[in-house]
């Protein structure tokens, strides 16, 4: 019961100590607004949330976000099933491996922009951010996971042999729970990266009904409250998708603690 208080108070605590640093910097952005007085070059947090809320009551916003997140998260879905699948097939085999090996050191030397260029001259801007989403996840989770197969314990393995233990079992109690560290910071990073690329490339490919293209219409109007606002939009879904997924990665984490084995 005493736990519970405790856990309950630290809970409430957390929450205030957050919502009065926002106030805080909320408080430092109007003083610099007034201050400067000038819209064009620092906007107010209400004329922000003014310009905000009237968006959220149209209904190409949700279309905008919609068409933005779905292409994004398709991307960094797809890396993380490419790249796991590219990392267990450079574990098994040290030719792929080694074949893999430029590929990856290319990807992750090439300017983002490159990319962007390229990927409008090859496929348009339709497919744009999912494809520079997916390209910029994809040598992160492969590198990660890659790096946790190897790292797993031989001397577990070589038992696991001799026990004539199924491959099943070995990759739900030995694999799976050696590499999950690994998996789970590359998607740390990922997620973050998805997006900042994601919404790069289509602020310079300008695909149609993106948030890209609301990004540079503001540019183009000189709106920096617009600006501000798709700013925060693009903030909160991702935060949002960030937590909801790390969230389902620990359920999964717990349930393999517990030997629940039913997802294999």
């Amino acid at each position: 019961m005493m736990d519970s208080i405790t856990k309950n108070k630290g809970s409430m605590q957390k929450r205030i100590t957050t919502l009065l640093v926002l106030a805080f910097w909320l408080g430092i952005w109007q003083l610099g607004a007034v201050w400067i007085g000038h819209d064009l070059l620092l906007v107010s947090p209400f004329a922000v949330l003014a310009t905000l809320v009237s968006q959220i009551t149209e209904g190409v916003f949700w279309s905008t976000v919609a068409y933005s997140f779905l292409r994004i998260v398709s991307g960094f879905l797809l890396a993380i099933v490419v790249g796991v699948f590219l990392a267990v097939l450079s574990a098994a085999n040290a030719i792929v491996k080694a074949l893999l090996a430029p590929f990856f050191g290319v990807i992750k030397s090439i300017p983002v922009a490159s990319f962007i260029i390229l990927i409008l001259i090859w496929a348009g801007s339709g497919s744009l951010s999912l494809i520079i989403s997916f390209l910029m996840v994809l040598p992160i989770i492969y590198m990660n996971v890659l790096e946790g197969i190897l790292q797993t314990d031989r001397k577990l393995l070589e038992m696991a042999k001799v026990f004539h233990v199924p491959f099943h079992k070995k990759l739900a109690a030995i694999f799976v729970p050696g590499v999950l560290p690994y998996f789970s910071s590359a998607c740390k990073i990922g997620l973050g990266l998805c997006w900042k690329s994601g919404i790069a490339a289509e602020v310079i490919g300008l695909p149609t009904g993106s948030i890209g293209e609301r990004l540079y219409q503001a540019k183009i109007f000189l709106s920096t409250a617009d600006l501000f606002a798709w700013t925060i939009v693009i903030v909160a879904i991702s935060y949002a998708f960030e937590k909801a997924f790390l969230f389902a990665l620990r359920r999964f984490a717990l349930r393999l603690e517990k030997g629940d084995t039913r997802w294999i």
